[in-house]
């Protein structure tokens, strides 16, 4: 299946499921013109409407032989600075990275991983939730798969 939206798309492989939108912001601040950047949520479940930009809402559906991913978009000012400075998304994950500690709530036996960079004139956040620490060789090998189908378009 394939996505498209805000200059992202993707391929999604059999048993993924995703979502492009635009970030989630208060509805007082969206209603002054707030500028509101892509998000993009892959998952190997079912997602659920409600959910934040980094996955609430969504990560407690994730089972032990389930992957969450999310794909935040941060503004031009971002571009290329210190904490954006990698140069590309990563499409190659090592099961090492991902840890109990980067996930944003803890709920075992999940692990997650987050990385910052830049590609193609855009700054981003990647942020993957695996559902067991365990099988994180294996997961990890299905998000990286996945990844390989994501495609960034420049300036926007």
């Amino acid at each position: 299946m394939q996505l498209t939206g805000h200059g992202l798309s993707v391929e999604l492989p059999g048993g993924w499921e995703g979502r492009i939108s635009r970030e989630r912001r208060d509805a007082e601040l969206a209603e002054l013109g707030a500028v509101t950047r892509p998000v993009a949520h892959l998952a190997t479940f079912a997602l659920p409407g409600d959910r934040g930009d980094f996955g609430s809402g969504a990560v407690d559906l994730v089972r032990e032989d389930d992957a969450f991913v999310a794909l935040v978009e941060y503004g031009p000012e971002a571009v290329n600075t210190a904490l954006f400075s990698h140069q590309g998304l990563p499409r190659r994950l090592d099961p090492r990275w991902f840890s109990p500690q980067a996930l944003q709530r803890s709920l075992p036996p999940q692990v997650g991983w987050q990385t910052f960079f830049t590609e193609a004139g855009r700054a981003f956040c990647l942020y993957v939730v695996l559902g067991d620490g365990g099988e994180a060789h294996l997961l990890s090998r299905r998000v990286g798969q996945v990844l390989a189908g994501v495609h960034i378009e420049g300036g926007r």
